[in-house]
């Protein structure tokens, strides 16, 4: 029996980890949030098989999957990030990680970018000089492409920012940037790497062998 135990004490309560619960409150509401955006591609993929097919044909899915690439390699440098600010012996180098998953961010941003303006090139903003006007549903899946990335870059880019501040912190010795913390910013940017693991395939490979 433990002298604690035994002169009649208690075990303290586990203090709440309250920054932890309102990341996950947060994602929460941004899960809610992309949902009502996938219901919406559902009842269109459903109505418009065809129109949505023919749409998702014309994007780029080589950039497309180059995109998802540098995600997910962002997300294993984040995660090393996150398990070098808990080692004594490699904390020195989680800044530079941190930087290193921020680049691939602004990466991602950057590919986006290059495809929004061919897009813009091959006539596949929804509006009056829409490419596949005729293609019912079509128009649709554009909309929702556009809303649904562009979110998802909105989010991307604050990422971005945290992960550059938080670098910035570790470099410079701040106490604020700690292991909990980064970890918690790890746990957001993991959040943005799964919505776009879930887009990529609704809006690049639909019907793509046809």
């Amino acid at each position: 029996m433990s002298a604690h135990a035994a002169t009649g004490g208690s075990v303290p309560a586990p203090t709440p980890d309250a920054g932890r619960f309102g990341m996950w409150i947060f994602l929460a509401t941004e899960v809610l949030f992309f949902g009502g955006l996938l219901t919406a591609y559902a009842y269109g993929r459903i109505q418009w098989p065809d129109g949505f097919g023919v749409a998702s044909r014309h994007t780029d899915v080589l950039l497309g999957t180059l995109n998802t690439g540098v995600l997910l390699t962002s997300s294993a440098v984040v995660a090393l990030a996150v398990a070098c600010a808990e080692s004594t012996s490699h904390r020195r180098w989680t800044g530079w990680l941190l930087y290193a998953a921020a680049a691939l961010g602004l990466a991602f941003l950057g590919i986006k970018g290059l495809e929004y303006a061919q897009d813009w090139h091959e006539g596949l903003f929804p509006g009056p000089a829409f490419e596949l006007a005729g293609t019912a549903g079509a128009e649709l899946f554009y909309m929702l492409y556009y809303l649904m990335t562009a979110l998802h870059a909105l989010h991307l880019a604050i990422g971005v920012a945290t992960l550059t501040v938080f670098g910035a912190g570790c470099r410079r010795g701040r106490p604020w940037a700690n292991a909990h913390r980064i970890d918690i910013a790890a746990l957001y940017w993991h959040f943005v790497d799964i919505v776009w693991i879930v887009l990529y395939p609704l809006l690049y490979l639909v019907n793509r062998h046809a």
